[in-house]
């Protein structure tokens, strides 16, 4: 797949060349507050081994990387990645996962933008139907970036988090193709 502009986003294909920056994310403790990964540290060769292991999955199953235009120099910045999981072509549903991993770059709408350009990849170019994710119920940033993009409310999942030694809450989310079509078509009539 070519790079993708969305937005004020682009979404190429992760390089073994970004891994010092997702490394850097993911030793950041509240950057991975809310990953539902057990926080342990980690370093370079188990990041060359989710890339090694990640290559040998189908391409549409590979993390796309979430850049954003540095204004100053005109070059492209990596601020996090986004991936379809679980896809199931029966279905013809997948689940969502996003991380922002650039701290500076949290709160100025870029997580909303990045769900709305992997619901045109999902729904336009994987045929999908349904898109879902999961989403800590305390986590209210990501919450409103969701329902910003279309996204609503299914469900709850009663202390199914168990962090800090307090469990916790998850919301389930989804979008259907009918819901985004509609979104899509009230976008234009905006214009």
């Amino acid at each position: 797949m070519p790079d993708l502009r969305y937005g004020r986003l682009l979404l190429r294909a992760i390089e073994r060349s970004d891994l010092p920056v997702f490394l850097r994310f993911l030793s950041d403790p509240e950057v991975v507050e809310n990953l539902g990964a057990p926080v342990f540290p980690t370093n370079m060769e188990d990041e060359e081994r989710w890339y090694e292991s990640m290559l040998r999955k189908p391409l549409h199953e590979h993390p796309l990387a979430i850049c954003i235009e540095s204004p100053d120099t005109g070059t492209w910045k990596l601020i996090g990645n986004s991936a379809f999981h679980h896809i199931d072509p029966i279905a013809r549903h997948a689940e969502l996962g996003l991380l922002i991993g650039d701290k500076n770059e949290w709160n100025k709408g870029y997580g909303t933008e990045a769900m709305q350009a992997m619901q045109w990849l999902g729904f336009t170019e994987l045929n999908l139907n349904r898109l879902y994710l999961k989403v800590f119920a305390e986590n209210k940033g990501g919450i409103r970036a969701y329902e910003k993009a279309g996204f609503v409310h299914e469900g709850r999942l009663r202390q199914e988090r168990f962090h800090k030694g307090v469990y916790g809450d998850s919301l389930i989310m989804s979008i259907l193709k009918e819901e985004w079509e509609e979104l899509q078509k009230e976008k234009k009539g905006q214009v």
